[in-house]
């Protein structure tokens, strides 16, 4: 797998990862990114033994987007202390189930992730081993389709907690188009739409292309990162426009109107 590089010096390289591609070698025996953009660098002569790579932003095998990797163990320091002091900007794009009544807003919640189940659960502050959770949200798009309602987003990651976005989705009542860990929230029932909602809130949305991908995927993409470059204090401006089947809906769906 050659990758797409979105951006690249001697500290980090950021590439695309696909749907269904795991970020770093995992129990799927499948092939990772990580691996990936290895083999590529060895293969361009960057190095004649096994380069070094750390992956800064984790994204979740059935998530696509943009994956930011470091190149030296002290570039992956500056960038992991850069992480926790939010000091990077995260932003996803988003298909979610259910109409999102306000236009944006901000939601914090307490997460506990459950390691044996690879799965995060919304809990009561105070919960032992909860982490709190924080991420903003701007209603881009509600779509009315033959599969139901649905709400594009622009989501503002200001936390990284394990499945933090699917998690926080799910539990207020919008789980991510195509999540099935996550899926519909029992007992809380996707919000209904008004039947212009298309017409009413479709006009901020950004423009993409129409990906096509057979990979295991849900509507999530980590489609902007922007932050100070580590070394020389340069703004780094990352951006990807997310491709696809939960996109290609919204898109498809909008040109009916």
């Amino acid at each position: 797998m050659k990758p797409d590089i979105v951006y690249e010096d001697n500290y980090m390289i950021a590439v695309v990862k696909p749907f269904g591609v795991p970020s770093q070698s995992d129990h799927s025996n499948r092939e990772d990114m990580v691996s990936a953009v290895k083999n590529f660098m060895f293969d361009r002569g960057d190095t004649d033994e096994e380069p070094y790579l750390a992956v800064i932003n984790r994204l979740d095998r059935p998530v696509a987007g943009i994956l930011l990797l470091a190149k030296t163990p002290e570039a992956a320091a500056k960038l992991t202390d850069m992480v926790q002091d939010r000091k990077i900007e995260k932003c996803y794009q988003a298909v979610v189930r259910g109409e999102i009544p306000e236009d944006e807003g901000t939601w914090t919640d307490w997460l506990v992730a459950d390691k044996k189940e690879n799965a995060s659960r919304v809990v009561p502050e105070g919960t032992a081993g909860a982490k709190k959770a924080v991420l903003s949200y701007e209603v881009l798009d509600v779509i009315e389709t033959d599969e139901g309602v649905y709400t594009y987003l622009l989501v503002h990651l200001e936390t990284g907690r394990h499945h933090q976005i699917r998690c926080q989705m799910a539990a207020h009542g919008f789980p991510i188009w195509g999540d099935v860990k996550y899926g519909p929230t029992p007992g809380k029932k996707p919000q209904e739409s008004s039947k212009n909602a298309g017409k009413q809130r479709g006009k901020n949305r950004p423009g993409r292309g129409a990906g096509k991908s057979a990979a295991p995927e849900i509507g999530l993409y980590s489609t902007l990162i922007r932050f100070s470059h580590p070394y020389t204090g340069e703004e780094v401006f990352l951006h990807r426009e997310p491709e696809g089947r939960a996109f290609d809906l919204m898109d498809a769906e909008e040109e009916d109107w």
